[in-house]
């Protein structure tokens, strides 16, 4: 399915809908996968596709360029109205990104008054992972540390996921301050309220920028 959604130039969805009547000789499908290239580290797609990832990360490192206090704060907005919590009375945020969980934290200390004491962690790791490394890992990645983490949520085993992966499972950071929270959905719907250039189809490229 992968190889007819390339070579149309469309999405594997795309492809799997318009083909889903079509009725496969499972021998053949053996047949194919026996004479498939093999992709390994140097095949030219790899090739190509490390080269373009590579080329994207240096555009977009100049694109971005150093942030200013306003872009932090948009940034910041954006991540938690995306993965924070809504719920009254709490400001939470669930990643297993280190780097995601790390700028959240950071920015919630740069821009508001937090007490350390309100600023807690529980982890979602699966059983069989180390829950030691894991606090340790989180603990340096949030700056908070082990003695304020909650009992954490240890999750049956699924053979299907790569514990390599998530090998410190998922970081739920939570602060308790109802003032905050309100301070944070306010901003947010600041955001949404003053950009003309979301109220209308069409009028993003009249406003954007």
């Amino acid at each position: 399915m992968q190889e007819i959604a390339s070579a149309l130039g469309v999405a594997k969805s795309s492809a799997s809908r318009w083909v889903r009547d079509v009725a496969v000789d499972p021998s053949v499908v053996r047949g194919t996968a026996r004479r498939r290239v093999p992709r390994g580290a140097d095949h030219p797609l790899r090739r190509r596709k490390l080269e373009e990832i590579e080329r994207l990360r240096d555009e977009a490192l100049t694109r971005v360029g150093v942030l200013g206090e306003r872009e932090l704060l948009m940034a910041g907005l954006g991540l938690y109205a995306g993965d924070g919590s809504k719920g009254e009375g709490q400001v939470k945020l669930s990643n297993s990104d280190p780097r995601i969980v790390g700028f959240f934290c950071a920015w919630l200390r740069h821009f508001f008054a937090v007490d350390e004491a309100r600023l807690g962690v529980v982890i979602y790791l699966h059983e069989g992972l180390d829950l030691a490394a894991a606090t340790s890992a989180w603990s340096e990645v949030t700056g908070v540390p082990p003695a304020r983490f909650g009992k954490p949520y240890r999750a049956v085993a699924d053979a299907g996921i790569r514990h390599n992966k998530h090998e410190h499972g998922c970081a739920h950071v939570r602060y308790t301050c109802t003032r905050t929270q309100r301070e944070i959905l306010a901003l947010m719907d600041a955001v949404l309220s003053s950009n003309r250039w979301l109220r209308g189809p069409g009028s993003n490229r009249r406003h954007f920028g």
